[in-house]
């Protein structure tokens, strides 16, 4: 059975910094995306990367702030963080989506494996 798991969330204050990552369990290769919630919010597709690592693709409110990468031997995904803002603080969901690659954005509708999530706080 195919699971994944996060860890790393935390409180921060603006413009620091925070590494998530994403274990996985089971068998084969997946996307990883990564999806948040915040309070009162819809989910926002935050960034995807292919089984390979070789394509990324991020929404256009962390571009140039987050970096995903993949650790194929472990079966890992991070997310890094950087120059966090108060609108980033949600719960932070790592998900396969339905189709074997990411797409051409990151559609929260598109997942169909979830971890648990993790908390996300920025203070300003």
């Amino acid at each position: 059975q195919f699971q994944l798991k996060e860890s790393g969330g935390g409180s921060v204050q603006s413009g620091g910094s925070l590494t998530l990552s994403c274990a996985a369990s089971g068998f084969g290769e997946y996307a990883i995306g990564w999806i948040r919630r915040a309070p009162g919010k819809v989910r926002e597709g935050v960034s995807c990367i292919n089984p390979n690592g070789a394509m990324t693709v991020y929404a256009d409110s962390v571009k140039g702030r987050f970096t995903i990468s993949r650790n194929r031997a472990n079966h890992t995904v991070e997310l890094r963080m950087t120059n966090l803002r108060p609108e980033d603080t949600a719960v932070y969901y790592c998900a396969a989506p339905v189709g074997p690659y990411c797409g051409g954005y990151v559609d929260p509708q598109a997942y169909r494996t979830w971890g648990p999530g993790t908390q996300v706080t920025v203070s300003s």
